[in-house]
């Protein structure tokens, strides 16, 4: 049930709300550009990756350990907390500076725009060229790539 395209994320793509919860998330989004525009407080608003050291809300529904996918979202932009915190400390000191404005916060990424199809299709082979241990170490852990 996962995605059928991957993307390659910019701050200048407009998100497309999957829920109820996206949709609000946007629209608070709009609302402080509006605030901003109408009034003049600073914003920033920090699109980040997933950072959180709990477990996936949906655990229930992903077949591998906590941390078998918590080693998988760091190939996909995962951010630590202590990176997560930092931005958030950026982006209140430049705010002033900038007045508005959005950006994505992720950890970089190993993949290329072009390896997007394929790694929508086959991810650890993806994978596997840019890091040829990883099958054996994945393997030694009894884990498994998304």
């Amino acid at each position: 049930g996962g995605a059928r395209e991957a993307a390659w994320l910019t701050e200048e793509m407009s998100p497309e709300p999957r829920n109820i919860y996206g949709v609000t998330k946007l629209s608070a989004e709009h609302l402080c550009r509006l605030y901003h525009i109408e009034h003049g407080l600073p914003v920033v608003v920090l699109r980040t990756a997933r950072f959180f050291p709990e477990a996936d809300d949906m655990a229930h529904a992903i077949e591998q350990s906590d941390a078998n996918t918590k080693a998988n979202e760091l190939l996909f932009r995962r951010l630590t907390v202590e990176d997560a915190a930092e931005a958030h400390v950026a982006a209140l000191e430049k705010a002033p500076s900038l007045g508005f404005d959005v950006f994505i916060v992720s950890a970089p990424t190993p993949f290329k725009p072009e390896d997007c199809a394929e790694l929508i299709a086959d991810a650890p082979s993806v994978v596997a060229r840019y890091f040829p241990d990883y099958p054996r170490l994945y393997a030694r852990k009894g884990w498994t790539m998304f």
